[in-house]
């Protein structure tokens, strides 16, 4: 979100989209200085977007929409506790 750029190997990522990479290179948002650091942690809300090669996304098998439905997911009844019948 600050316009610097991070170019690494991922190393890690979490369900918050906190990405670890090592052996980055920092660009700042001019472009006119780089850092090299060897491990570095990027905070999942100051990622605006990832470019990722097709040829890594091609190794990540197809989702299979069954599975999301016996696992109940997001925006199901219920929430937080209770009965789902409010108040």
């Amino acid at each position: 979100k600050n316009g610097e750029t991070y170019n690494g190997h991922l190393a890690g990522c979490d369900n918050w989209m906190n990405i670890q990479l090592k052996d980055a290179i920092c660009t700042s948002k001019d472009g006119d200085r780089f850092w090299r650091i060897p491990e570095v942690l990027v905070r999942g809300n100051n990622i605006k977007y990832l470019r990722i090669p097709d040829d890594v996304i091609d190794l990540v098998p197809a989702e299979d929409p069954s599975i999301q439905q016996h696992q109940g997911g997001r925006g199901g009844r219920g929430g937080r506790g209770g009965d789902g019948r409010g108040g």
